[in-house]
């Protein structure tokens, strides 16, 4: 398709299906439509179908049962949840963790179980109940799990063991550190058979409490996070390893650090230990050792039986920030070789190394990113990936031959593609969208012609829908193409110049986000349709700094977070001001978090531009955020002072000019409330008024129905003072 060659114009696609309905008995949104908490809501997503492999068996599962299903769509039911227990009448998971068994793995917040759908009748399980953090291993089921703040293992047999006696809220077990920076996601990690886990302990004793105050008790009390900001100091984390059989623990000897902030960050060892992973013989762990300036990287190999540090099989540095977010992958068919991911050549990509650390060859190169090592064809010996290489918009599966590189295309070269492989990367089912397609489910052989299970129908055919367009524009730097949708009123005719819109520019702008891509309707969220049909121009943009661009594209905004990304926004908005029908007297800004913070950046740096603005959960200076995300793009505010105070908007206070809403959750613990009070505090001193409004007991963004609240809120706002 021509939109996907090339992007330098916009294409328009108007998404209407024809229906007996005249225009006007089309129906109008509501935010319970568009909302993800609203009532309607779950009518007005595009068709699902939930899906796992068994094996290289297609299986789904249903609320109230589950089976197989081929490649024509026939199922075939295998269970239900009423004829195994009533413990499973309601919200319950299922896995398929044995090929060729027929059993099903159901766990619920009482009971795991294996229930044999041949025999119908449950041949094993195990108590499940205060499970907190919980990792089961199939090969061996035993789970390992946290309590009261101690890591606990329960073996097969039922054997319950208490790894821990000192756990509490300064040491932490078995849980994501570094807040969940680096990839990382949890806390403990079992070896391939079940005999060894590895499990993170974090001591952050040293870490200043944030007081978080609940108020829904008779008197408030203080619920303190543990909350290391910028230059401050942060915890401190071992890996230990339990041995199931010898019912002992060692723990890997890293580099001791006290993990201490000062103005030179000359700390003698790594502080940030990531992405864990096992040899295929339980042997060995290695992991990523990264230095609190996060610009030296190294991936270790410890003895998994002794804690010995045996190789540094390689080092990496740049001279802003070196960033691990993915383990070493193995490849099924040999032991002495695996897969590592990096942006050394400016795009994350795969290299093939050997257990020596000896690098083989880089098996993916060019300028694109590798977005996700899906797996394995273990059969052709070739690595699955998704990546970007047909275009920065798109997200395509690929084949790449370990042996040379070469990558074959495994979809239509269209939209986003996200794939996930049988267990022997013999099959593969693709769940996809594009701008004007909702949703496609297909099955199949890898490298073969799939098999449509589902082509979802548009769920908004009965509404008035808007107008969805893409394009690009350059950015400040005069050369690099920035992406950006455009939500336009239903019914808009771009002949009739005498109608005038306001425009309200939705941002994010951080890394590791993204706005604008080829799935369904450009990926635009819900309240910007509200919001159109409210009779707004809605516009995003991906500045530099935001993902899927390649690492220079990111790291052009280090050591001063808003300016760059301030100035392709505003490149932005010059060409949203080119736009006949947009009214340059009323432009607004919207964003959350990195959004907000580039929210008030832009309302007080260009205060003449803007004439509303909503910030929501908007950081203020960043020396009040947290360590690993804070440094990794700002340095410490010790080692970069112009840099902090650049960026700051306590000072820029006495800058506004327009209307600003502020609005955050009252216990935001990712943005704590210091950032806007401190704000308000400035804006009163400066004379400049702002609004601000808080959600009692939410966190960083409002959960369930008060989402519908927030939306709401938010739109009441534009239309009180832009509209």
């Amino acid at each position: 398709m021509a939109w996907i060659r090339n992007f330098c114009t916009a294409v328009v696609l108007m998404l209407h299906v024809a229906t007996p309905m005249t225009a006007q008995e089309k129906k109008l949104f509501t935010l319970e439509d568009l909302n993800y908490g609203g009532t309607n809501y779950r009518n007005m997503v595009p068709r699902n179908l939930w899906l796992t492999w068994w094996g290289d068996q297609l299986m789904y599962q249903d609320a109230a049962e589950g089976g197989t299903i081929d490649r024509n769509g026939r199922r075939s039911r295998l269970f239900t949840t009423e004829e195994i227990s009533e413990d499973f009448h309601s919200a319950y998971s299922a896995g398929y963790p044995y090929a060729g068994q027929t059993l099903v793995l159901l766990s619920n917040s009482k009971r795991r179980i294996l229930y044999d759908w041949k025999q119908h009748k449950t041949i094993w399980q195990q108590d499940c109940t205060g499970e907190q953090h919980s990792d089961w291993n199939s090969k061996s089921r035993n789970v390992a799990y946290v309590r009261d703040s101690q890591l606990y293992v329960r073996t097969a047999s039922g054997d319950e063991r208490q790894l821990t006696t000192d756990g509490s809220r300064n040491i932490v077990y078995g849980q994501s550190v570094h807040r969940n920076e680096f990839g990382i996601s949890k806390g403990t990690f079992w070896s391939p058979d079940g005999n060894l886990l590895a499990f993170y302990r974090m001591d952050q004793t040293l870490v200043s409490d944030y007081p978080q105050v609940d108020i829904f008790n008779r008197i408030a009390t203080c619920e303190p996070d543990k909350y290391p900001m910028a230059g401050e100091q942060s915890h401190s984390v071992t890996i230990g390893v339990y041995n199931v059989t010898s019912k002992s623990i060692v723990y890997l000897q890293t580099p001791v650090s006290n993990a201490t902030s000062d103005a030179s960050l000359t700390e003698p060892a790594p502080v940030y230990f990531s992405n864990i992973s096992w040899s295929p013989d339980e042997r060995t762990i290695y992991l990523y050792e990264l230095n609190r300036d996060q610009n030296n990287c190294s991936l270790v190999a410890y003895d998994a039986h002794t804690g010995e540090r045996k190789a540094v099989l390689y080092s990496e540095q740049h001279d802003k920030y070196v960033e691990p977010l993915h383990p070493i992958a193995f490849l099924p068919w040999d032991d002495t070789r695996f897969i590592a991911q990096s942006q050394r050549d400016g795009y994350n990509h795969l290299y093939l190394y050997n257990v020596d650390g000896t690098l083989e060859r880089q098996v993916t190169k060019g300028p694109f990113v590798v977005m996700e090592l899906m797996g394995f064809d273990t059969k052709h010996r070739n690595i699955i990936i998704a990546s970007n290489e047909e275009h920065p918009l798109q997200r395509n599966i690929y084949s790449v031959s370990v042996k040379t590189g070469m990558r074959t295309p495994l979809d239509n070269r269209r939209g986003v593609h996200r794939a996930v492989l049988s267990e022997s990367g013999r099959n593969i089912y693709d769940k996809y969208s594009e701008p004007d397609v909702p949703r496609v489910i297909t099955v199949g052989e890898v490298g073969k012609p799939s098999h449509t299970l589902l082509t979802a129908t548009d769920p908004w055919t009965d509404y008035e829908q808007p107008v969805f367009e893409s394009g690009s524009i350059k950015a400040a730097d005069g050369k690099t193409d920035l992406y950006y949708r455009i939500v336009k009123p239903h019914g808009f005719n771009p002949s009739d110049t005498s109608v005038k819109y306001p425009a309200v520019v939705y941002v994010y702008g951080g890394p590791h986000a993204h706005l604008v891509d080829a799935s369904w309707h450009y990926s635009s969220r819900s309240w910007e349709t509200y919001m159109a049909q409210q009779g707004y121009i809605v516009f995003a943009l991906d500045n530099r700094g935001s993902e899927n661009r390649g690492r220079d594209f990111e790291q052009a905004t280090f050591r001063q977070l808003g300016q760059t990304e301030m100035q392709d926004q505003m490149e932005g908005v010059k060409f949203l001001k080119s736009l006949p029908y947009v009214d340059q007297e009323r432009m607004g800004v919207h964003g959350w978090s990195f959004g907000g913070f580039m929210t008030i950046s832009l309302m007080t740096n260009y205060p003449d531009v803007f004439k509303v603005g909503v910030a929501g959960g908007p950081v203020i200076d960043w020396k009040w955020y947290e360590v690993m995300y804070g440094e990794r793009y700002m340095d410490t505010p010790q080692q970069n002072p112009d840099g902090y105070a650049r960026t700051s908007l306590v000072d820029k206070a006495g800058m506004l000019k327009g209307k600003l809403q502020i609005i955050t959750g009252y216990n935001d613990d990712t943005v704590v409330p210091q950032h806007c009070l401190s704000f308000i505090d400035a804006c009163i001193k400066a004379g400049t008024q702002p609004d601000f409004f808080v959600y009692p007991g939410e966190p960083h963004n409002m959960r369930g129905h008060a989402s519908v609240h927030l939306h709401e809120r938010i739109t009441q706002y534009f239309n009180d003072f832009l509209k």
